[in-house]
């Protein structure tokens, strides 16, 4: 079978703007990967190649991701039969798989047939709360409570740090570690100099974990922190670019931290991502898949690959909703839970 490739870029506005401690997101691009048999050619599969700059190693520009893709469309079938070659340009893999295994479906975005697909299941997941003005993420924790979620994850580092240990304070007077789990991520804003510290307060709030405290690429000094254990570490960024599996083994076992966090279209994709599941449990360490901004049909691929697995630590599913011009999805969510409705 000969396969035909196109691709189309879509930009997605926010809601609200999204703050981090690398700054604040108004728009995210993606560009979709159609699949199809000239033979059938009502048969199309759709990925989604979904980036965000400054993070996605694949993506320098528009003009130099376009120029990739059309590569990639061009030779569609030899990167079908082997799409190891995309093992370095995650974005890329991940749209492609989903496009492969969407074709495979007849388009019905079946991409893991599990009981979550056809509405027999659930996976608990986080709810997020975004950086900004402390009455912008009190708003959303309040909302968050309300919506019945029982796992919060706070982005931390852009405001003030005091600002920030009075919302979670205020999360704890109300609602113990038994009642509501607190999750908060760093993105790397703090120093090695600093971490500690930072961590010990936070630990004093009965906080689960934090996501990469400091940037990514300072092992020594991550391992000190893991090893210290004030507060238990999960490595979300450190992961990217490192997708060879000598080199996944050589970073865990040097590392060693409490949790790993997993982005399919930023580490390597369902194949890579599922190669780090293996590896993270031949060591006993605990992981959970997060969507990293993907459009609904993204996030519809990565809650299927998730269900897959046994999962009993929530997940990062939920941002599904962030967008004003999302596209239509069944995918759905019921206190602290995503789900088909079918």
């Amino acid at each position: 079978m000969t396969l035909k490739a196109s691709f189309e870029k879509r930009v997605f506005t926010f809601k609200r703007p999204g703050g981090t401690s690398r700054g604040v997101m108004t728009q995210k691009k993606a560009w979709f990967i159609s699949v199809w048999d000239e033979k059938n050619p009502s048969n199309v599969g759709i990925g989604e190649c979904s980036i965000i700059e400054g993070l996605s190693p694949d993506y320098e520009s528009d003009a130099q991701y376009e120029s990739r893709l059309d590569y990639v469309i061009r030779n569609i079938n030899n990167f079908l039969d082997d799409s190891s070659r995309l093992k370095d340009e995650p974005s890329i893999l991940f749209g492609l798989e989903m496009a492969r295994l969407d074709f495979e479906s007849g388009g019905k975005r079946l991409f893991y047939d599990t009981n979550f697909y056809h509405g027999k299941d659930t996976i608990p997941i986080n709810g997020l709360i975004w950086m900004g003005e402390p009455s912008f993420m009190a708003e959303q924790i309040e909302a968050k409570l309300a919506q019945g979620f029982s796992c919060i994850k706070m982005k931390i580092g852009a405001i003030d740090f005091e600002q920030e240990i009075k919302l979670l304070k205020g999360i704890r007077k109300d609602y113990n570690k038994d009642q509501i789990t607190l999750r908060v991520d760093a993105n790397g804003a703090f120093t090695p100099g600093d971490a500690a510290q930072k961590l010990k307060r936070l630990a004093e709030l009965d906080i689960h974990s934090i996501e990469q405290p400091i940037k990514p690429k300072q092992w020594k000094e991550m391992y000190k922190l893991c090893k210290a254990n004030h507060l238990p570490i999960a490595l979300d960024e450190e992961l990217i670019g490192v997708n060879e599996r000598e080199d996944k083994i050589d970073l865990l076992d040097s590392i060693r931290p409490q949790y790993i966090i997993l982005k399919p279209s930023l580490m390597g994709g369902f194949h890579g991502t599922a190669e780090w599941i293996r590896l993270a449990e031949e060591r006993h360490i605990p992981w959970w898949i997060t969507s990293a901004l993907e459009s609904n049909i993204g996030l519809d691929a990565i809650a299927q690959f998730t269900s897959q697995y046994q999962v009993t630590l929530p997940q990062g599913l939920g941002t599904g909703s962030l967008y004003t011009n999302n596209i239509e999805s069944t995918l759905a969510i019921e206190k602290g839970r995503i789900y088909h409705k079918r």
